[in-house]
């Protein structure tokens, strides 16, 4: 299938968003993406014209506009049997409407917490499919907004960028610790973590300014940590505290119901996690008894002697983590979520996706189907690809264009005029 995956501008599903473009790929799917933090930069800009907050605000939504168009200009060029947008994707209402109407199948993966972000209940009816990462009342919700197409997807991990290390002694030293924490520094952390600092602690990530206690164990000055060097914390750590964020200080372990990315990730590392007890976590993982793939803890009563027990018993801490490891990786990676996406799609929706054109070298004089034959192989396109997918494949090459190469694209051009000609 021929798949656009729309990113954010930023944030958190970013990275998701890249690791699903992955998944696609992996799958055999032709994938092209809407690259929208190419844009952040210019719709940041917005906010240095130094004028009225309403103002800005029109041009911001303007800007999101304009986004929209190119997102639908992008279809127009593609057309992908399936849109699939993440959290905070650049897609308006209107732009959702447009392809409706025009047939196009729509999906947005919402990765973060209804209760908090609460933009979806405008969104989430115009999207086709809505996969969100908690169940219960918020499938009520989006029943009561009209969303009947909801599915449960829960996080993940990428194989491919998730996993374990060999580390060198520089890179031990530098990202290694007893116990370590990578994340935000949320209210509820803040809190919470000045319990560790009588350990060989670590802390890395954003926003932990302004803490005397934990300052000396913020690692690069509170910079944002990149995806490569979180693998590195993960595998060069013993114990990774992983604490799902809450704005609240005064309930330090909220006990809620989505489990975050952090949890797969690490997991998916080989790494040992102490991790608090979520509502949806048992579906996901075993949690106690010998066949137990996480550690968790319920309050921070028990975390700091949790901590103790686990880096007292390195073999048990390895075991541990060898077994959640293991159901990670057959169960829990992108690649299973997108399958489990577009099977729900097809199930939900007959026909789809529509047949392609019949191959691209079939009709063909067999010296140039030969030659279509050789290029499509060398594109990493099937033999049954029609030639559609070549043209897109042909317009994803850098560098100069060979003879067929522009041939095909000049085709496409003659092809496409002529059938607004005809009307055909």
């Amino acid at each position: 299938m021929r798949i656009l995956v729309v990113l954010p501008l930023y944030g958190g599903s970013l990275p998701v968003g890249r690791y699903c473009i992955a998944a696609l790929a992996e799958l055999g799917h032709q994938v092209e993406t809407f690259e929208a933090p190419e844009f952040y930069g210019s719709f940041q800009a917005l906010k240095a014209l130094k004028i009225t907050s309403d103002r800005l605000q029109y041009l911001e939504n303007s800007y999101l506009q304009v986004l929209s168009q190119a997102v639908l200009a992008k279809v127009e060029t593609f057309e992908p049997d399936l849109v699939l947008a993440l959290a905070q994707a650049p897609l308006s209402i209107q732009a959702l409407k447009r392809l409706r109407r025009d047939g196009v199948a729509t999906a947005m993966w919402f990765v973060e917490d209804f209760r908090l972000f609460t933009y979806w209940q405008a969104f989430a009816p115009h999207y086709d499919f809505f996969a969100v990462i908690q169940k219960g009342e918020l499938f009520d919700q989006l029943r009561h907004v009209g969303q009947e197409n909801a599915l449960y997807l829960p996080m993940a991990a990428q194989p491919n960028v998730h996993k374990a290390l060999e580390l060198s002694p520089v890179e031990q030293r530098r990202f290694g610790s007893d116990v370590s924490f990578m994340g935000a520094g949320y209210p509820n952390r803040r809190v919470a973590f000045r319990e560790l600092v009588r350990f060989d602690f670590k802390l890395w990530g954003t926003e932990w300014e302004g803490d005397p206690i934990l300052a000396p164990f913020v690692q690069m000055a509170g910079a944002r940590v990149s995806s490569e060097d979180c693998v590195r914390i993960f595998n060069a750590t013993k114990v990774n505290i992983n604490l799902h964020s809450s704005i609240q200080a005064k309930e330090l372990v909220t006990g809620g119901d989505f489990v975050n990315p952090r949890t797969f990730e690490v997991a998916a590392c080989g790494a040992f996690q102490l991790v608090d007890r979520r509502g949806l976590m048992a579906e996901l993982f075993e949690t106690g008894g010998e066949a137990a793939e996480l550690a968790v803890f319920d309050g921070m009563d028990e975390l700091a002697a949790l901590v103790e027990h686990y880096l007292a018993h390195p073999q048990e801490r390895q075991a541990l983590a060898a077994r959640g490891q293991a159901r990670v990786l057959a169960e829990h990676t992108y690649a299973a979520r997108m399958r489990s996406l577009l099977e729900f799609i097809a199930a939900r929706r007959p026909g789809w996706p529509k047949p392609r054109a019949v191959a691209a070298h079939e009709g063909l004089p067999p010296e140039l189907a030969a030659d279509i034959a050789v290029q499509m192989q060398r594109l990493g396109l099937p033999e049954d690809a029609s030639f559609d997918d070549l043209v897109w494949a042909v317009r994803q090459q850098q560098g100069r264009l060979g003879e067929l190469d522009a041939a095909v694209l000049f085709l496409d051009e003659w092809r496409k005029l002529y059938a607004k000609k005809t009307g055909s």
